[in-house]
Parts: C-alpha cells; structure tokens; sequence
C-alpha cells in the first residue's frame, strides 16, 4: 500500500467517550494477574518435572530437578521476561482483552487501530511491562500524566484500558448502528444524481 488511509478513525469515533478504567482497577488486576502467571509457571513445572522423571525411571536413569532460576543469569532474564509475556500475552488476547484479573476487575484492553487486539499487540503489551518497571515504575506513574491514562505499555501497543460496561454499552451499541460516515459518502452521489436535472431545467422566461 503506497497511500495512507486513515481506517482507524471510524474505530476511534466508536470508541469516543468510553470510560477509562480507574488506576486501582488496574493495579489489583496486576497483582491478581501476576499471583496466577506465578502458580500456572509453578504448576508447569511440577508437571514437567514429574513427567520427566516418570521416564528417566522408567529408563533405570536416576532423579533429576528443574533448576526454576536457570543455569545462568542469561536464563534466569529469559524465564523471568517469556513468562509474563506468554501468561499476559496469550490470556489478553484469547480473552479479548480481558486477562483474569482484568476480568474480575472488569476492566477490558482495547486497541486504538484494531476492532479486535491482535496476539502481537497483546504480546507487544505484556512485554511493555518490563519496559514500565526498567523506567523505576515511572512507566506505570504516566496513568496519572497522560490525558488518556495510558501507560508505557498502553503506549507501545496502542492501547488504553476501559471499563467493561461502558465498552459494552457505548460501542457494542454503535457496532449495530450504521456508521454516518456512509451517510456522508452517500449524499455526494445524491448530489450529483441531482445536479443534471438542475442544470436542465429551464429558468423561467423574465417579465
């Protein structure tokens, strides 16, 4: 594609004054998101674990443990940066932009380009929260300087984060309401349908 098309703003109009989600809601979904990457990361551990010795015994080898930090601190950066990104990435976007502890909070991720969050944009976001801690927690204070509450994650994935009813009853409602940008692009046509029968009728003859 050689020329812009400025597509998203049909999706922005939808979008327009939806409520955003308050900072509480999002730091306890946080918290509740970050407890749960922890117990499915521990559970999938003990799983693997035991399969792994279920085989070497099997095999006459002797036991063996998961080291959970890693080898080397090279290892222990990738389990503790795939993690989140995984757990984050995938729970936002299968849920729609709605993780567990956003869902309890009832809260929702919404993207300001696309309809639907797309698995990268979710992924992209969840590794935005490194990029918010590296800045010492200043990437997550930008919620309270941003006119649109968004933080460096928000930024970097564009995306803002809204409360489910209002979502549900501002834009879910006008997804069903033809957009008035088609009735705009109709009235030229109208117009110029018209505009022929105008120029043919004669003006009446002067006194």
């Amino acid at each position: 594609m050689k020329t812009f098309t400025a597509r998203e703003t049909a999706w922005l109009q939808e979008l327009d004054g939806v409520e955003l989600a308050e900072f509480w809601q999002r730091a306890l979904a946080f918290v509740i998101d970050g407890f749960a990457a922890f117990a499915v990361f521990f559970l999938s551990l003990v799983v693997i674990d035991f399969a792994i010795n279920v085989w070497r015994a099997h095999h006459g080898l002797g036991h063996y443990s998961i080291n959970i930090k890693g080898e080397s601190r090279g290892e222990e950066l990738l389990i503790e940066s795939l993690v989140p990104a995984v757990y984050f990435g995938l729970t936002t976007w299968l849920g729609k932009g709605r993780s567990p502890g956003k869902r309890l909070l009832r809260i929702r991720v919404v993207s300001l380009v696309h309809r639907h969050l797309t698995l990268w944009h979710a992924i992209e976001r969840a590794l935005g929260y490194a990029a918010a801690a590296l800045e010492f927690g200043f990437g997550f204070a930008q919620f309270f300087i941003h006119p649109y509450r968004r933080t460096v994650q928000d930024r970097i994935a564009e995306t803002i984060v809204v409360k489910e009813a209002s979502y549900r009853r501002l834009v879910l409602q006008r997804a069903a309401i033809p957009a008035p940008l088609e009735t705009m692009e109709a009235a030229p046509a109208e117009a110029a349908a018209l505009a022929p029968t105008e120029a043919a009728t004669p003006d009446p003859p002067s006194a």
